[in-house]
């Protein structure tokens, strides 16, 4: 069973309810050489995540068949790398914001080269699986502390809207031209994969040690900094997502996946108390009471939850019923990615004139017309016919969605929470991506187990794909109670100014 896990990174976007305001600051700003410097490396490193991820899903089979590992240990390969980036975003995005963002983000950078370089060395899967998880940790870290120099260094409004679609769509084009590289260089050996991120990851981080400008951190920040809270959230959300990645394989009935879940539970109710409690909280319940931030994060899980899983479905479809190469896998996914490369940086301008709910509303159309399309595959599809006109609603979807969330899961955070608000989102991503994959997994298993029949597989993706255009239609709910709240605010501000 091969696997490919859209990156994270191209996770990490989101926009407020109403049209951000262009103040002052956002129309004096000057986009200076090294302002675009410091842009440039961070796109870098998004890039590089989306390049790296998408590079290694492809060369899933070769790795197997070299190193002799199972379709679990296979998994592991990838799910490795969701555990440590999904169970630590949290402390990532806290630590970016006590520690000093561009001491966190060069630090992460650094170990992310040096996994890379053990990764493509490997001979033990053990080890590779080590590296995959290491490397999702410093993703964990790079990533929250990435998003919020973004949005410090560049004005609320047209400013960082422009900066953050900019951003977003450097992560998808990584992604999509890792599915074009990872096909080639698996040609040439699957350890190419590992190694060609590790230099790349050496530039941008001589790079930004050059170009990212130093952050001050308050000194009793860092003496407040909560070890308790940082233990008991990193262990939950460590133990969730290992038990949502394990359930299908193990059964979701299971005592170890129950008591898996039980035991995550507690955790986090531990460390809300102690959130409550504590001087210096790692994680401030009351921005929570944010209803912008909390309608991004659980579209976040709607987005990368429904496309990830969707991607799993439909790459089993193209070569485990359609007998399709990786590299015509890759070739059939692409055009989503070009699209999301083209049109997501110019969805800063569009969010400074009507606001980020319009935005995702239209977004998660195109994601749900996009599923229900692909629900019609049968055993002998036409490309241009049955299969692209999902992957372009899919890039629209991704295009108006990614810039948006990032813009609403950050707007109106004070600058020494910016860590926080992108660990939020990003754990929001992760989180979505592995549970709905691990239902649409169980369910694809539970129909179709071993049977390579053409139609038992399609009676089993279809249900699947069901569960995934659900999920997103949950998603677009989400997203019109945004615009509704924006109406219903309008109206109130209307009304207020004819009574004056």
């Amino acid at each position: 069973m091969q696997m490919h896990v859209l990156y994270p990174a191209m996770t990490a976007l989101a926009s407020p309810p109403e049209a951000p305001r262009e103040s002052e600051a956002s129309q004096a700003q000057h986009w200076d050489a090294r302002l675009w410097g410091a842009l440039f490396v961070l796109c870098g490193a998004l890039f590089l995540d989306g390049l790296d991820v998408s590079m290694v899903g492809v060369a899933l089979p070769s790795i197997g068949a070299d190193l002799g590992l199972s379709t679990g240990d296979l998994q592991w390969v990838v799910s490795g790398y969701v555990l440590g980036y999904g169970g630590l975003l949290l402390l990532g995005g806290r630590t970016a914001d006590i520690l000093g963002r561009r001491s966190v983000f060069l630090a992460a950078v650094a170990v992310f080269a040096v996994a890379s370089l053990l990764g493509g060395i490997a001979s033990d899967g053990g080890v590779l699986i080590a590296t995959r998880f290491i490397k999702g940790v410093a993703a964990a870290f790079t990533v929250p502390a990435g998003l919020s120099i973004v949005t410090t260094t560049f004005a609320e409004g047209p400013a960082r809207n422009r900066a953050l679609s900019i951003y977003a769509a450097c992560g998808a084009t990584g992604f999509s031209a890792g599915l074009i590289f990872g096909g080639l260089l698996t040609e040439i050996g699957w350890r190419w994969t590992f190694i060609v991120p590790g230099p790349i990851a050496l530039l941008v981080l001589l790079a930004g040690i050059r170009l990212i400008p130093r952050d001050k951190v308050d000194p009793a920040e860092r003496q407040g900094f909560d070890l308790l809270g940082a233990i008991s959230v990193s262990a939950a959300m460590l133990l969730l997502v290992r038990t949502v990645v394990t359930a299908p394989e193990v059964g979701w009935g299971a005592g170890e996946v129950l008591g898996g879940f039980a035991i995550s539970a507690a955790l986090m109710i531990t460390f809300v108390l102690i959130e409550r409690r504590v001087k210096h909280p790692l994680v401030r319940l009351g921005i929570l009471r944010s209803g912008s931030l909390v309608r991004a994060n659980l579209a976040a899980v709607a987005v990368f939850g429904s496309y990830v899983a969707f991607q799993f479905i439909a790459t089993l479809y193209l070569q485990n019923l359609l007998e399709w190469s990786a590299l015509q896998t890759a070739l059939a996914f692409l055009p989503a990615g070009l699209l999301v490369a083209t049109v997501a940086p110019r969805i800063g301008k569009v969010a400074d004139r009507i606001g980020t709910a319009p935005i995702l509303v239209v977004g998660f159309v195109a994601f749900v017309s996009g599923y229900l399309l692909f629900m019609r595959i049968d055993a002998s599809p036409t490309y241009i016919v049955d299969i692209l006109p999902t992957m372009l609603l899919l890039g629209i979807g991704f295009a108006f969605c990614f810039p948006a969330l990032n813009m609403q899961a950050t707007a109106g955070v004070a600058d020494h929470e910016q860590g926080l608000a992108s660990g939020l989102v990003n754990t929001s991503f992760q989180v979505g991506g592995a549970v709905v994959l691990a239902i649409a997994a169980a369910i694809v298993t539970s129909q179709a187990g071993v049977s390579t029949d053409p139609q038992t597989l399609l009676d089993a993706y279809r249900p699947a794909l069901g569960v995934v255009a659900g999920i997103s239609a949950a998603g677009l709910l989400v997203s019109l109670s945004g615009v509704l709240v924006r109406q219903r605010q309008s109206a109130v501000a209307v009304a207020s100014a004819d009574e004056s």
